[in-house]
């Protein structure tokens, strides 16, 4: 008995340090290269935000580019801690933080003569979206769509009619109607907001950074400190004024 006690208290005492271990020196973040969000350089508001969170804290933020695709693969082998941009309970295989960083603006993009869809509607229509984007999850009454490999063709398909949406963030909407010299001739809707989180690495450095990354939101939102980052990149704030996720 004496000796199972003295086992028991031993477990506890182990289990107990690793449950406050702390998060490593740097955390290797990877995302898909976005237009003043995620830049391959390191620019962007997401970055600037995520370094907000880390750093202060002793943690050294790695920014690294991929596809979406790939980056999901990174992280799951260990290549990196996280990656950027996932969308809630997005991989079973990831740890998710409570807090999300911010907000895709989600919009269907569709030639200006079309029908104007609503969330309700949307489903019912021929839809195209990126591959490793699967909207079908986060979206009210759609069931699949069409994977395209590159944003680059997405007009051409819009006006031969092969699909009647594509369904993206604001960003990349603006950024595929950049490619057209008669941007009039088609129109974005707007579908839904989706919360933006951190898909960690199941690991036990991947629950410590998933951790600081809570608790440090918990802190940033109530203090307001990362307002300033939103409105310097000139993006609506995700969070309400008593520092709740919108």
């Amino acid at each position: 008995m004496v000796v199972k006690t003295v086992s028991l208290a031993l477990w506890l005492l182990l289990t107990g340090a690793a449950a406050a271990a702390p998060a490593p020196a740097q955390v290797r973040l990877v995302s898909e290269q976005w237009q003043d969000y995620t830049e391959a350089d390191g620019t962007g508001l997401a970055w600037d935000v995520l370094r907000q969170v880390f750093e202060p804290a002793g943690v050294r933020v790695v920014a690294q580019s991929a596809p979406y695709s790939r980056a999901i693969g990174l992280v799951r082998r260990g290549e990196a801690d996280a990656w950027v941009g996932s969308y809630q309970n997005e991989s079973p295989d990831n740890l998710y933080p409570h807090w999300h960083f911010d907000v895709d603006h989600i919009y269907a993009l569709s030639l200006a003569q079309g029908p104007v869809p609503t969330p309700a509607t949307i489903g019912h229509y021929r839809l195209a979206w990126v591959r490793g984007y699967n909207y079908a999850r986060y979206l009210p009454n759609v069931d699949d769509g069409r994977e395209v490999q590159r944003r680059e063709g997405i007009l051409p398909m819009l006006e031969h009619d092969r699909v009647d949406f594509y369904i993206d963030a604001l960003s990349e909407i603006d950024y595929v109607l950049g490619q057209s010299d008669q941007p009039q001739r088609f129109r974005r809707t707007h579908i839904a907001e989706l919360p933006l989180y951190l898909a960690f690495a199941d690991s036990d450095a991947g629950r410590a950074l998933r951790d600081l990354f809570d608790r440090r939101m918990e802190q940033l939102t109530r203090n307001g400190e990362l307002k300033a980052i939103f409105e310097r990149w000139q993006q609506p704030y995700p969070f309400t004024a008593h520092g709740r996720p919108q």
